[in-house]
């Protein structure tokens, strides 16, 4: 039987991927990637000629059970998504799923995910914490923002940076103008930026200033 790989990619600096990575997609039979347009050129950069495959959201349900079969058949596969570690808000549950109920053995390698360093450098506490990713767009998003105004740990979100400001609005509402905050944007990346404060302190200078690239939100916890 094969295995699979589970292989974290660069969220910005490509000097962020690790040697094992590398050397683990160039010897695996094939690679599965969230865009391989995306992926193509950090295949390239690192010279890494291995097969790849498009396996995204959009097709994962279909596609799952083939590659579980093709794994048990005894090759050996890597899963990437565009940026970060496969299935943190990307695909990758599914597949991870599938294969630890065949009996297949699942090898996650350690490396980038964006909202870790996003609560390091946030100040806020990190003993203690919840990953939201992404809120609901539409239906259940004020009932999830009702639950969270409860909770006591701090609380990771990501956000797109055209619906930054409505978030932020509405974390205002429910949570409070004084709550605590810390926004990252394109970590890693050239012009990568923290801006820390209270809820309506960022706001304010998010207004002023719209938002760019990719953005982890951290928020700190109700006090008890």
């Amino acid at each position: 039987m094969g295995k699979l790989y589970l292989v974290p990619t660069p969220i910005g600096n490509l000097k962020d991927m690790t040697f094992r990575a590398v050397e683990v997609l160039q010897q695996v039979d094939l690679i599965l990637a969230e865009d391989t347009r995306t992926s193509g050129k950090l295949l390239k950069h690192f010279d890494i000629t291995t097969q790849m495959h498009s396996h995204h959201m959009h097709n994962e349900h279909k596609t799952t059970e083939g590659i579980v079969k093709r794994i048990q058949a005894g090759e050996t596969i890597a899963l990437i998504s565009d940026a970060g570690t496969p299935a943190i808000s990307d695909p990758g549950f599914l597949l991870t799923r599938a294969c630890v109920e065949a009996g297949i053995e699942v090898d996650c390698l350690p490396g980038p995910t964006a909202f870790v360093p996003a609560l390091v450098n946030s100040g806020l506490p990190n003993d203690r914490f919840v990953f939201e990713g992404f809120l609901p767009v539409k239906k259940g998003r004020q009932t999830r923002l009702q639950l969270l105004a409860k909770e006591t740990r701090t609380m990771i979100f990501y956000e797109s940076p055209h619906k930054l400001l409505k978030t932020l609005a509405q974390f205002v509402e429910f949570f409070g103008e004084d709550r605590s905050i810390s926004v990252s944007r394109e970590l890693s990346k050239l012009h990568e930026e923290t801006i820390r404060g209270t809820i309506s302190e960022v706001l304010a200078h998010f207004t002023t200033k719209p938002p760019k690239g990719e953005i982890v939100v951290v928020l700190a916890g109700k006090k008890q």
